[in-house]
C-alpha cells in the first residue's frame, strides 16, 4: 500500500466523512399563522455521510396530520391550511448509517375564540337558591372573557380559574331573572353565548324594576329615578346607594328617587328595595355624573423682563378629554416663537417687550368650555 502523504491526508478526510453520523437545522425554528393560513419549514443537512434519509414526525412521535406535506426530496414540510390542532412541535430526523440527529421546528397557529357553557338554558331556578354557571373559552392568544347582563354594558363580577369565568349567586332573587352573556376576545375575534335565568318565587313576592338600569347625567341637573314593584301585599320601596348615604338633597316619593342638583360626587350604584312579608327584591340603577371644564391659569398673573422665558400652564377640572387652547387678547394669533402644548402649556422661550398683555385659555369637553385670563407684565 502506497503511504505517501497525500494518499493518507486523502484517506483520513474520506474515513472521516463515511463515518459522521448527520448534523441537522430547521429554518424557520418557528412560525406564527392564522388558522387557514400555511407554513412551510425546511431541513437542512449541514455534514453527514451521505446517503442520508430525512423523516418529519410530530414532536410526541405521532404520524404528521392529514394536511401536512411533505416535498419531493423530504427537506420540506408544508402545513396546509393550518387548524388549531396542528398547533406543537415538528421533528426532522435525519440518519444515515453512522447515526442520526434530531432537529425541531414551532408551529404557532392562532385562531379566534370558541366559548361554551356548562349548562343549557332556560335555567329555571328557585328564589333563595344558589346558582352557578361556567364559561369555558379556547382560542389563540388565549382569550379574556367577561360576563354582562343584556341590556347593560356593566362587566359582572365573576371568579376565573384556568380557562374557565364562573358567575354565581349565592341566593337569587327574582331581579336576577334575565338573559347573561359570556364573551370571549382576542386579537383573531370575539365569540359570544348566552343564557336566560328564570328566577321563580313564592307566590306574592316582591319583584322589582327601574325605569332605566344606566343613566349619564351633567353636573347641576335634577334628575329622577323610579321604581315599581309587584307583590302581595303591596312592597314598600326605599332607595339606598351602594357604599355611600344618599345625597343629602334627595326626596322619595311612590317609588320615585329626586336628586337636585347632581355633582360629580353623586356618582354610583343606587339600589331600589322592595320588601314585603314574603321577601325582598332588589334593582339597579348606575348613574354617571359629567361636568364641565373650570379652568386655571398658573400663575395668572407674571411679571418678566425682555428675554426671559414665558411658560403659563392652564388646567381645569371636569369630565375628560379636555382641549386647551390659548389666544392673545386683542390679537388674531399669540406672538412669533410662542408654543402650545396638548396638556394646557403656553411657553416662549425668550420674550419682547412688545408680548406684554392679557392671554386667554379656553378649555373645552363634550359637554361646555371655560376660560380663564393671565396676565403677562414685560418691563425693561
Amino acid at each position: 500500500m502506497d503511504s505517501s502523504p497525500g494518499v493518507l491526508i486523502l484517506c483520513s478526510l474520506l474515513c472521516s466523512v463515511s463515518g459522521q453520523a448527520p448534523v441537522v437545522s430547521v429554518e424557520p425554528r418557528a412560525a406564527t399563522v392564522r388558522q387557514g393560513e400555511s407554513a412551510s419549514f425546511r431541513c437542512q443537512v449541514g455534514s453527514g455521510a451521505p446517503p442520508v434519509q430525512l423523516l418529519w414526525k410530530r414532536a410526541n412521535n405521532q404520524a404528521l396530520p392529514d394536511n401536512a406535506k411533505i416535498g419531493p426530496d423530504g427537506s420540506v414540510l408544508t402545513v396546509a391550511k393550518a387548524r388549531p390542532e396542528n398547533h406543537g412541535q415538528y421533528r426532522c430526523m435525519a440518519s444515515n448509517s453512522a447515526g442520526r440527529s434530531t432537529a425541531m421546528a414551532v408551529l404557532n397557529v392562532k385562531y379566534a375564540p370558541k366559548v361554551r357553557l356548562t349548562r343549557a338554558g332556560p335555567l329555571h331556578v328557585r328564589m333563595g337558591e344558589s346558582v352557578s354557571v361556567d364559561c369555558r373559552a379556547s382560542g389563540r392568544p388565549r382569550p379574556t372573557t367577561t360576563w354582562k347582563r343584556q341590556g347593560s354594558t356593566l362587566q359582572l363580577v365573576t371568579k376565573e380559574a384556568n380557562d374557565v369565568n364562573t358567575i354565581q349567586w349565592p341566593a337569587v332573587h327574582p331581579d336576577d331573572s334575565g338573559v347573561y352573556i359570556c364573551q370571549a376576545e382576542n386579537s383573531e375575534g370575539v365569540a359570544e353565548v348566552k343564557i336566560d335565568i328564570i328566577v321563580e318565587g313564592q307566590p306574592g313576592a316582591p319583584v322589582a324594576s327601574v325605569g332605566a338600569t344606566e343613566m349619564t347625567v351633567v353636573e347641576g341637573h335634577t334628575i329622577t329615578m323610579s321604581c315599581q314593584a309587584s307583590g302581595s301585599p303591596l312592597p314598600v320601596i326605599t332607595w339606598s346607594k351602594l357604599r355611600a348615604p344618599l345625597p343629602w338633597k334627595h326626596t322619595v316619593s311612590g317609588g320615585v328617587l329626586t336628586l337636585n342638583g347632581v355633582g360629580r360626587q353623586d356618582s354610583g350604584q343606587y339600589i331600589c328595595n322592595a320588601t314585603n312579608m314574603h321577601g325582598y327584591s332588589e334593582a339597579y340603577t348606575q348613574m354617571e355624573v359629567e361636568s364641565p371644564p373650570y379652568a386655571t391659569s398658573l400663575p395668572d398673573q407674571v411679571r418678566l423682563q425682555p428675554g426671559d422665558a414665558l411658560s403659563l400652564q392652564c388646567l381645569a377640572h371636569g369630565s375628560h378629554p379636555i382641549q386647551f387652547e390659548w389666544s392673545r387678547g386683542g390679537r388674531v394669533s399669540l406672538p412669533p416663537g410662542a408654543e402650545t402644548t396638548n396638556d394646557g402649556r403656553l411657553r416662549k422661550a425668550h420674550v419682547k417687550l412688545s408680548d406684554a398683555g392679557t392671554y386667554k385659555c379656553v378649555a373645552t369637553n363634550h359637554i361646555g368650555s371655560s376660560e380663564v385670563l393671565a396676565r403677562v407684565i414685560i418691563k425693561a
